[in-house]
Order: structure tokens, then sequence, then C-alpha cells
């Protein structure tokens, strides 16, 4: 099967994925394995070399990007557990001023994302978006969605975060991680600013149980919140396992630009390539361990980091197998000689599929994962080259990952439920809020595309 033939049966294999993982919950790994045995069957692959493709495919996603998740996870765990996270975002609540708690809340959420997963991290910050509700008297549902707001836009834009990371090493930027940092910061800004403007609009109009309850509960203070955390870690060892790395990966980024060469050029392309960075930033992260006593949780963070990555390095692989199966069939060769049409789409393309994988199956990390492993072969056809366009390419896949969380999305509950917002006005305050910032984020990679 070859031609259009098979373009059309690559859209049912991807519709008939859908249903398996969202409909007859079929896990998403036996979902994308099986679609892509399908396909590359389809695709007329010989027989003697689809077990090579699955296995290349396979493989070469673990050799890629398996540590880096690994270590990127590590370090947000360690931060969850010496209490860093709630340094970090004490710092921001310093610099905004408690005058403006909504947007503390919301830049407090995006600073801590980076190296920790949303839904964790807005565990760990409730008792303080708690705290705050009842020092300032802001309404409660607005500083729970500007909380979401700014853990998401950063769990799926920001590196060392593993949806971004996958995506990048997917899409060939794996070494350029700074850049695509540095453009997930930037695309944070018009999905910021519309969540922030959402969540005072919805803010206005509902309720969440602290606010219509007997008022009975006792929501403890910021400083017992603090307290209840123990001794927290100075400033400089909280935030040196996120910024150490940075430094490295800086560092490494100019000496490939700048063609360094001999013993320094390539000690610091070796010490910035995303493996060594993130391995320093967990080196700090387990010295900050040890300072703040913690030292015998050592073990059991490690296994449960192991435990918490293991499904998404799983899946991750998954979606680079069935890439590996694109590839090797003659569907981009098609494409690329019919590119008109793929090409009128170009930047949307990434973003409508990950909207959809996201929406049917709820997880923002499996959408990212696969819809990445779907474009990266696709991308010439694309119009999406240079480093740059890739690195749009891989934001248009973490704003369509975001829309639209719902009763699906882990995170959806997590965020109802300790924001005490009931389950009916979920889908007016968080599926509405996530449907607000992918598209403003949708607009903004847009229109920094046509800069570009």
């Amino acid at each position: 099967m070859t031609g259009v033939s098979f373009l059309a049966a690559f859209v049912v294999a991807i519709a008939l994925m859908i249903v398996m993982i969202a409909r007859l919950k079929v896990h998403p790994f036996l979902a994308i394995m099986a679609i892509s045995l399908v396909l590359a069957l389809l695709a007329g692959l010989p027989l003697k070399d689809i077990p090579g493709v699955i296995g290349s495919g396979f493989s070469s996603t673990f050799t890629s990007i398996g540590i880096v998740i690994i270590f990127g996870a590590f370090i947000g765990a360690v931060l969850e557990k010496t209490g860093a996270a709630f340094k970090l975002a004490d710092l921001v609540i310093r610099l905004v001023g408690e005058k403006n708690p909504t947007l503390a809340m919301e830049l407090m959420g995006w600073v801590v994302s980076i190296p920790v997963f949303c839904d964790s991290g807005f565990v760990v910050l409730d008792p303080v978006r708690k705290a705050m509700v009842r020092r300032t008297k802001v309404s409660s549902v607005a500083m729970t969605l500007c909380l979401s707001c700014g853990l998401y836009v950063s769990h799926v834009f920001i590196p060392p975060t593993p949806g971004p990371i996958a995506a990048a090493q997917a899409l060939g930027v794996g070494e350029n991680l700074l850049l695509v940092m540095g453009i997930g910061a930037l695309c944070s800004l018009f999905p910021m600013i519309a969540g922030y403007l959402f969540a005072r609009y919805a803010g206005a109009r509902l309720k969440s149980k602290e606010e219509i309850g007997d008022g009975n509960d006792i929501i403890p203070t910021y400083q017992e919140v603090k307290s209840s955390l123990g001794p927290l870690p100075g400033t400089a060892d909280a935030l040196a396992p996120l910024v150490l790395p940075i430094i490295l990966m800086a560092f490494g980024s100019v000496a490939s630009m700048a063609g360094w060469d001999g013993f320094c050029g390539d000690l610091l392309r070796f010490l910035g390539s995303p493996i060594m960075a993130l391995a320093a930033g967990a080196v700090m992260a387990i010295i900050q361990l040890f300072h703040s006593g913690k030292g015998n949780d050592f073990f059991s963070l490690t296994d449960g980091t192991l435990k918490t990555v293991g499904p998404i390095l799983f899946v991750t692989a998954a979606g680079g197998v069935l890439g590996k199966v694109i590839a090797s069939s003659d569907l981009v060769a098609y494409i690329s000689s019919h590119s008109s049409g793929m090409q009128a789409l170009g930047i949307f393309f990434p973003f409508i599929l990950a909207s959809i994988l996201k929406t049917a199956q709820g997880s923002s990390t499996v959408a990212i994962t696969t819809t990445a492993g779907i474009v990266a072969p696709l991308l010439p056809a694309l119009g999406l080259v240079s480093p740059v366009e890739v690195s749009l390419a891989i934001m248009a896949i973490g704003a369509g990952a975001m829309t639209v969380s719902h009763a699906n999305d882990s995170y959806f509950w997590v965020v109802t439920t300790f924001g005490g917002i009931k389950a009916q006005d979920g889908y007016r305050s968080q599926t509405m809020l996530t449907l607000v910032i992918g598209l403003a984020a949708m607009l903004e990679i847009f229109i920094l595309r046509l800069v570009f």
C-alpha cells in the first residue's frame, strides 16, 4: 500500500489508536506499538526488516532521552523533598509582591514546574495557595486557576520536564536544549497573560468549597506552611540544581557556535551536553538532599523516580517506534512530493494532532511524545527545518498538549479536588482555562513563526 491509500490508512490508524486509548482503555504503550506494527505491514515493509525497524525505533529513543528524563525527574523529586520548591516559590512572592497574589501564584507555578511535574507541583504549592487566599482574601478559584496555569505552561514548554525533552530529542534539537528552553520561556508570554485574565474572570463568577463552606476549616497561615517543611535550603542551594545545568548548556552552546577546538572546547561541549548538564544538576540535588538532613531518603527518592519515569520512557519509546515506521515507509516521500496542502497547515499541524491526542487520552506527556514521533519525519514537508523552526514546532506540540484538560486527565482532578472546585464547575474553570491558554499559546507561536 502506497501513496494516498497509505495516507488514508495512516489517518484511520491514528483514529483507531485514539479510540483504543480513550474508549477501550488500552494502555498507550500497547496501542501505539500495535498501530506501529499494523502500519509497518500496510506500508509493505519486508517482513524480515520489520523487527529491526521496531527495535531500532525503540532503542534509539532510550539512547537519546532515557537518562536525561530520569535525571530531570530526580531533580524535581529532591526539590519537593527538601522544600527547595517552596523556597523558589517564596523568592517569586518577594519579587512580585504580596499586592499581586494571583500573579505571584501564577509565576510561582511557572518557576516550580520547570523541574517538577505539574500534578505534584500543585500538591506541593496548594498549602501556599490556601494560605495566600486566607491572607489576601482574593478569590480561591482565581488563585487555583492561576497556579494551574503557571504549572501547566512551563510543564509542556520548558525542559527539563520529560515531554519537551522527549520532543526535542525526537525532532533533532536535543543538543540545543538551551534554545528550546529560551523559546519555551518566550512562548509562555501569551498563555500566561490569557490564563491570568481568564482566572480573574472565572474567579468573579465561581466559588470554591473553601468559600461556600461553613467556615470551620482551619487553613494554616503562610508561616505555618513554611514551618511544616522544616529548615529550607538556602537560596543558592535551592537554585543550584536548576541553574547549573542551564549555565553548562549555555557554555556548551557557545563553544559549539563559536567552533572552539582543543581540550577546552571539547570539555565545554562535554559538560554542556544535556545528559552531563542534568547529571551535574542531579549531583547538586543530592548534595542539597544531604545538606537538608534527608539523606536517608536518597534510595527511596531514586526508586520512586524510576517508577515514575518508567511508564513515560516506555510510551516515549513506543512513539519512537511509530516515527521510525513512518520514516521507513514512503509516506514522507509522498507527502513531500505533494506538500502544498501539508505546508498550508504548517505549524498548525503538530498543534492540531497533539490537541486531538490530548483531549482523547488525557496525558499531556503522552500527547507530546506521540505527536513528536509522528511529526519528526514530516518536518521538511511542513517547512520546519532550522533549529528555531523546529523549536517552534515543539512549542506547537506543547500548546496542543494543553488543549484540553478534562475528566480523563489526572491533572484535572488534582486541580479541582485540591482547589475545592465542584466537578461540574471543573469544565467551566479548568477545562476552559486549558482551552484559552492553548489557543493563546498557538497564536503567539504563529506570530513568532511569521517573524522567524
